[in-house]
């Protein structure tokens, strides 16, 4: 709450890079229903690959991964669940589609905070509570060794400390004294800073971040992974959220580069959803643009495995089916034969 209690005094000073990406969001902001009007079917798919990737990149950057081959099943089939990782993941699937379908009705309070983290966690003993015992950010270092990042708010003081938080972030939502953009990021920072749970804060406090963003009106969450382009730009993630936490507790911290790092991953959202809505062709091609567009991200040499692996809920046949396509029209060159051959573009584009 720290720093939503400084914004709430009035902000004198704001980085120009903080303006800049402000008015890019809201400039994107503004074509936002102009694309959401188009193809039905182009955005169904936009909206089934961003919610496997959000379930899938959540929860591996907080070191849970699955099977690759499992992923299409664990999202949207209804499976025998063989491990802890897998209730994990299906659990954030289910948190996002709560969040997605009900978000106008689903508050910004202690109670939906709570429930969000019971999702998101499943069937563990402390699913939807706070913690009990202090626990600080320990960060583990390459030598073996460890440190302790942050020290976290107690576990005595999380009830005061969630309490005003959601408190200071509705008043400052209702009174607009802030940008919205700007309450939210300051929101998603003092949470990470309090730590209420003694796991899952990484995770809810994205779960977060996307209610919140739908409540002011900014909607690419629901078609471009947010927490894919966190997990893409993790180091700096971490970096900026260690440099704004510094001297929190004193409220002498400084907010800035963790706000800029947010506000840089919703632009950068926002240009992704706009080119894929220009360049993916009608209904029926659209799944095989989501294969072009994997293939356009890959660097050098790619097996079939790999690709498969970026788009899970297009099945491996088609993929494939792309390729040899590709190929004939000489778009793309293989070496070798069956699963293991190398693929990689021809030339410097896809056109």
């Amino acid at each position: 709450m720290q720093t939503l209690s400084l914004f709430s005094k009035g902000l004198k000073n704001i980085p120009a890079s903080v303006t800049w990406y402000i008015a890019d969001i809201a400039e994107a902001k503004g074509k936002q229903e102009l694309y959401t009007n188009q193809s039905p079917q182009k955005l169904k798919v936009l909206r089934e690959h961003a919610l496997i990737e959000s379930a899938v990149s959540s929860n591996r950057i907080e070191g849970v991964e699955i099977d690759q081959k499992r992923i299409g099943t664990v999202i949207f089939g209804k499976p025998f669940l063989q491990d802890r990782n897998e209730e994990e993941i299906q659990g954030y699937r289910d948190a996002l589609r709560w969040i997605h379908d009900e978000n106008k009705t689903i508050p910004v309070n202690e109670m939906a905070i709570k429930e969000l983290h019971n999702l998101a966690r499943g069937e563990i003993w402390d699913s939807g509570k706070y913690q009990e015992k202090d626990s600080d950010i320990i960060e583990h270092l390459p030598n073996g060794s460890t440190r302790v990042r942050f020290k976290t708010v107690s576990a005595e003081n999380t009830n005061q400390a969630m309490q005003e938080l959601v408190s200071l972030y509705n008043e400052l939502m209702k009174t607009k004294v802030i940008h919205p953009l700007l309450t939210i990021a300051a929101f998603n920072l003092d949470f990470l800073c309090i730590h209420p749970f003694r796991d899952g804060n990484g995770r809810v406090s994205r779960l977060l971040l996307l209610l919140q963003l739908y409540h002011a009106g900014y909607e690419m969450g629901r078609y471009v992974s947010l927490e894919r382009l966190i997990e893409e730009h993790k180091e700096r993630y971490y970096e900026t959220l260690e440099i704004s936490s510094q001297r929190w507790h004193e409220g002498k911290h400084d907010p800035w580069p963790y706000i800029n790092f947010l506000l840089y991953i919703l632009k950068k959202a926002y240009h992704e959803f706009s080119e894929q809505m220009i360049t993916i062709p009608g209904p029926k091609g659209a799944k095989t643009a989501l294969i072009f567009e994997q293939i356009m991200k890959m660097n050098g040499e790619f097996t079939l495995s790999q690709l498969h692996s970026k788009c899970p809920d297009v099945s491996r046949d088609m993929v494939r089916k792309v390729l040899k396509d590709l190929k004939k029209q000489e778009q793309v060159v293989s070496e070798g034969r069956g699963t293991g051959a190398r693929w990689r573009r021809k030339g410097n584009d896809l056109s």
